[in-house]
């Protein structure tokens, strides 16, 4: 027994002195600085090699001379010699101000100018400029411009932002990096292509917070809003997405719908009974379904249809949300309606369409 625990002594005496040997006697003082300074270099030649990446990345993705991604960090002289004067200016709820153009038929434009500089732009529309992208073009070929993943990373005034996409997300308003910028590509899951798109600024985008998102550092926002603007940026929200309403149904071969103002009004007041009350449905306990509050208000029509939203960040994320949605889609392009009113009170979105008995 005294040999074999001896022996067990032995053996573990030289296995440490041979583990010993190994780890401090392969090299020499020098050698091991020498190894050292090969691992630092081989750091070094690593991070070199990932900014060059980037950068080659960078020039790859330089914004177009053309459309609505040149427009980016443009001043408002600048957007003011190519586009014009705007039609009208609505506020945001994100620090800049909309500039709306809509003279053209086949395309709306919406540029966001904060500080005298173009920080955001939305098109939609079949003549409107996206290069590289073009709207109408199906959702496999604008994946192949550029590869979607789930999710965006950036470093912003010394705060470090993680934006992770859902499978819906990706599927129907995925985000990707170009250049300098953020392109969100709003697709329509149905008909498969791209429906519109957003250009926004880094600063601007972690601002609208459309995805979830974790950060280290402090969290970017836009200013307090008073009441009286509110109602301005909910004014201007009604009447881009009765623009966009009426491109979806242009883009399906259907008539437009006309703004009706006192259904406008019965559609305000159910975002406002909603936001106040803090439900979330088409029937309110106190005012009842549509058939209900539109009769309230004496208003005559043949058929009636209505969609809601909330928490969208603005008119267009609610317009792209009801689109890929079955049931609010069916009333965005239902041929019979003839007319629409929209009310936004804050974050939350009604739309009420009709059929009126004239025409």
């Amino acid at each position: 027994m005294r040999i074999l625990l001896r022996a067990i002594i032995i053996f573990i005496i030289i296995f440490l002195s041979y583990s010993l040997f190994i780890y401090y006697g392969q090299y020499t003082p020098k050698e091991q600085h020498q190894e050292e300074k090969v691992q630092i270099a081989n750091e070094i030649a690593s991070e070199e090699k990932e900014m060059e990446r980037k950068q080659s990345y960078e020039e790859e993705n330089e914004l177009p001379t053309e459309g609505i991604l040149s427009l980016m960090n443009k001043s408002s002289e600048e957007v003011t010699a190519i586009l014009g004067e705007p039609d009208r200016i609505d506020p945001s709820a994100y620090d800049y101000d909309w500039w709306i153009y809509e003279k053209n038929e086949n395309e709306y434009i919406q540029v966001g100018i904060h500080h005298q500089k173009v920080v955001t732009v939305y098109g939609i529309g079949p003549d409107v400029n996206v290069d590289p992208f073009k709207i109408g073009q199906s959702s496999q070929e604008v994946f192949s411009i550029q590869p979607i993943t789930s999710s965006l990373s950036m470093e912003l005034a010394g705060n470090s932002y993680k934006f992770e996409f859902s499978e819906e997300d990706m599927n129907t308003r995925p985000t990707i990096k170009y250049g300098e910028v953020y392109v969100q590509l709003y697709i329509d899951k149905f008909d498969g292509i791209l429906s519109s798109v957003r250009v926004l600024d880094a600063e601007t985008f972690v601002k609208q917070r459309s995805y979830e998102v974790t950060y280290r550092g402090s969290l970017l926002k836009p200013k307090e809003i008073s009441e009286e603007k509110w109602e301005n940026i909910e004014s201007g929200a009604e009447k881009q997405i009765f623009s966009i309403t009426n491109y979806y149904r242009k883009r399906h071969g259907l008539p437009v719908v006309k703004w009706h103002e006192d259904v406008s009004d019965v559609a305000f007041l159910h975002s406002e009974d909603m936001k106040v009350n803090q439900y979330f449905s088409h029937v309110s306990d106190k005012k009842g379904n549509l058939m209900d509050r539109l009769a309230r208000a004496e208003i005559n029509y043949q058929m009636a249809g209505e969609n809601i939203a909330a928490q969208y960040v603005d008119g267009i994320a609610a317009s792209e949300g009801w689109l890929n949605s079955q049931g609010h889609r069916e009333a965005l392009l239902n041929e019979d309606f003839s007319h629409l009113g929209v009310g936004v009170d804050e974050l939350y979105y009604t739309q009420n369409f009709i059929k009126t008995w004239e025409q």
